[in-house]
């Protein structure tokens, strides 16, 4: 609240006017409308894909489908000072993407040397699903048919060709 001086004579009628003119000021103002329950935003972390070829376990086991979850700013940082990539710096996305997959198939401790033995198309299609995920927010792309030129989206996540 604001305190006022006022001296006799000097502006009390006018302060006593205006103090009795709030409260009816007050009442007339509508009330506020009811504070909606908030709605809880959740944030997809991780994303599924699966393989064009497939990574091939010791056992003679294909494992294609698979997840991996949003990178952090550690997950970036960390292979600068891995000394493999200082040795080597195409080496920086095997081990950028040994952090940031969770599971593939039945194996869940995926690190570099599971990578390191991927077919460069799988490779290529993690370093795509890397970026699109983490770039773009989602696994989706917008195509064009070259036959009907007509266009639509396509999950670059799930499912062999022609599969439904």
């Amino acid at each position: 609240m604001r305190r006022r001086t006022v001296t006799p004579g000097n502006g009390l009628e006018e302060v006593l006017d205006n103090l009795a003119a709030a409260p009816a000021a007050r009442e007339e103002a509508p009330a506020p409308a009811p504070a909606r329950p908030r709605e809880r935003e959740t944030l997809q972390t991780e994303f599924a894909f699966e393989l064009p070829r497939g990574y091939v376990d010791d056992e003679g086991q294909v494992h294609r489908s698979g997840t991996m979850r949003l990178a952090t700013a550690r997950d970036e940082l960390r292979p600068q000072i891995d000394l493999r990539v200082k040795e080597n710096p195409a080496y920086l996305s095997v081990v950028l993407l040994s952090q940031v997959i969770t599971r593939l198939g039945t194996v869940t401790d995926v690190h570099a040397g599971i990578v390191e033995r991927m077919y460069a198309t799988d490779v290529a299609f993690l370093q795509d699903f890397y970026r699109r995920i983490n770039s773009e927010g989602h696994t989706h792309a917008a195509v064009t048919c070259p036959l009907c030129h007509g266009s639509f989206e396509v999950d670059l996540s799930g499912g062999r060709l022609g599969e439904s």
